[in-house]
């Protein structure tokens, strides 16, 4: 879930790049701002908190199924926490010093989806904050979930009503959908009965609306000029419909069938096939905030496996759920020190641009 927006401030204007227009050049948006601090922060770095709690769930079933050290968990759960609550702040301040900025990023055909990450994240951290505060993981679930609901609602009433641009449909059209799919995920540790309705709109609203927007990201990827560089981390985010929605699938109807199988073979084959297009991600493109694009989707590839194995026990299945948990693991550990060691050297704005 963190997609690929990049803003950038100068000493008056945001200057604000995506994907857009043909398919052999970007589409520079700028708008008048004025001097925020924090104007060049990009929203899709919430992307970071999703991508941190996913982590934290991944480990916390490793603990419960391989006998993991149960502080893994919780320690990443923490540094999620901080990551939004700090992130919370920073963009509040944007908001405050720099509004146009902001109206500019959600008014994009591409940036604006990522706001969805910041719902996202509200119905991600309950699963690490109930069992410390449950009233409270109860309160942001509550928010997360209307907020998404909206969210999700306004995101395609705009793609009904305007013409839209095959460039523009890019991976970050997932991000409000698969939102609808992190609906249900919370609930089971939240003790709020009689929501299953709710956990079946999720549930039932995400993955129908995967299907057209697969197709249609797929089919631009196949017959149009090929993403910029820049763009390659949004790639990932084609594994979430899949793997969040077995997560989504299983716990809603509690049980394992055909349909759980195929959506893990899917989770399989789709991220076998996109680590392949990625192969030469990090000599191709410069290291930047939005690389967190690949956090979440990896991570709840990681959790997928991991629930399957645990149902479907023997060596395939455990081997593939231990080596995808070290594999993103690395992944995240390394895209949250480089952010930390842009973040004290002072070259967050750099990395966001």
């Amino acid at each position: 879930m963190s997609e690929i927006q990049h803003g950038a401030g100068s000493a008056g204007s945001a200057a604000f790049i995506q994907a857009s227009g043909s398919a052999d050049q970007a589409v520079d948006v700028h708008r008048s701002t004025s001097k925020g601090r924090f104007e060049y922060l990009p929203v899709g770095l919430f992307g970071s908190v999703m991508g941190l709690t996913g982590l934290s769930v991944a480990w916390h079933l490793a603990a419960e199924h391989y006998g993991a050290p149960a502080w893994i968990s919780g320690g990443i759960g923490s540094i999620a926490v901080i990551a939004f609550v700090a992130m919370s702040i920073a963009y509040l301040l944007k908001l405050i010093t720099a509004p146009e900025a902001v109206r500019a990023e959600f008014r994009h055909p591409i940036a604006g989806n990522l706001f969805g990450t910041i719902s996202i994240s509200l119905l991600l951290l309950p699963i690490i904050l109930a069992p410390v505060s449950l009233l409270l993981a109860q309160a942001l679930w509550a928010v997360g979930a209307v907020s998404t609901t909206v969210f999700a609602w306004v995101i395609v009433s705009r793609w009904m009503s305007d013409r839209q641009q095959v460039a523009h449909a890019t991976p970050a059209w997932f991000i409000p959908m698969v939102g609808m799919l992190d609906i249900p995920l919370a609930l089971p540790a939240l003790h709020l009965p009689g929501l299953h309705g709710v956990m079946v709109l999720g549930l039932a609203v995400g993955l129908f609306f995967a299907v057209p927007l697969f197709t249609l990201v797929f089919s631009r990827l196949v017959f149009e000029a090929p993403l910029p560089d820049a763009l390659l981390p949004s790639l990932v985010i084609m594994i979430t419909p899949f793997a969040v929605g077995y997560s989504t699938y299983v716990l809603t109807t509690g049980q394992n069938d055909i349909f759980s199988e195929s959506l893990y073979t899917l989770t399989l084959f789709v991220l076998a096939v996109l680590l392949g297009r990625l192969r030469n991600f990090l000599i191709c493109c410069p290291f930047k905030v939005s690389w967190w694009a690949v956090s979440f989707p990896l991570a709840a590839s990681a959790i997928t496996t991991l629930r399957y194995a645990a149902v479907q026990p023997n060596w395939f299945t455990n081997s593939v759920a231990i080596l995808l948990l070290g594999f993103v693991t690395l992944v995240i550990v390394g895209l949250f020190g480089r952010t930390l060691r842009g973040i004290i050297n002072g070259e967050l704005r750099h990395l966001s641009s």
